[in-house]
Formats: structure tokens, sequence, C-alpha cells
């Protein structure tokens, strides 16, 4: 098993600028709060991410929950190691306007293991209300 560690808001930031893709970084990202096994990011809601039905694509929003889920696996290791997105399940439980302003991202890592990580995320909307729920399987690499 691995021992926890923890990365702060602002290295978790960091990281956001200097691992991930530039589409990625383009999300506009901000990491809200951070601790050992949790991180919580607020993703700014533009016309960029809004489909034809006023409404926030799904693919902005799976790419935000696959992002903080990174970042809260890297919260637990202490820093940012080589991992794979093995499974993303998303189940879309109402939609986020498109004139919402920001949503809520919220990671969590439930088991850590040598080789495997298991977590959760949550999609809230401007409101706090829940807008997709995510379970995920990581590789450590």
């Amino acid at each position: 098993m691995i021992e926890p560690a923890s990365m702060d808001r602002v290295s978790l930031q960091s990281l956001i600028d200097t691992v991930f893709a530039p589409w990625v970084r383009e999300l506009g990202l901000r990491v809200t709060h951070a601790q050992t096994d949790e991180v919580h990011l607020s993703l700014p809601i533009t016309a960029h991410h809004v489909h034809g039905g006023g409404v926030v694509c799904g693919q902005t929003l799976m790419s935000a929950a696959d992002t903080a889920m990174v970042l809260a696996v890297s919260s637990q290791l202490g820093g940012f190691k080589p991992m794979t997105t093995v499974q993303l399940q998303t189940s879309f439980m109402r939609p986020i306007s498109g004139t919402d302003t920001e949503a809520r991202i919220i990671a969590r890592v439930l088991r850590m293991g040598k080789s495997l990580v298991f977590g959760e995320i949550e999609v809230q909307d401007a409101y706090g209300r829940l807008a997709a729920h995510c379970t995920t399987t990581y590789a450590l690499l």
C-alpha cells in the first residue's frame, strides 16, 4: 500500500500547466480545494463548451473529471507520476446550462493500490446539484 502524501492547491494548479495537453489547459480549470485524497476544481463555462442544445457537452465534463482524478491521485502520491486511465464510467444525471458560470468537479481517491487506483468524481452545476457521477480506475505506470 502506498502511504498518503499530499500536495497543496498551488502545486496541483502547476501540474495543470505543465503535465496536461494544451487543449486540456484551455478548459481553464482552477483548483479550489485540495487534500490528500480529494481535489475540487472549478470549470468555467464558456460558449466553446456549449453544444447546439444550449448545455455543456459531455466531452467537456468528462475531460474535466478525468483531469480532476489525475490531480487527486497526484495529491495522494505527493507528486505527479505517470498513470493512465483504464476505465471512466460516467452517468449524466442533469444537464448543465450553457448560461451557468461554472461547474464544480470533486474527485476522490477511494482506494490506492500498488498498481491500480479507484476513484469517484462528482460533477455539479453552479448550484451544487449533481449533474454527473463518474467511477474510474487508473493504472500507475
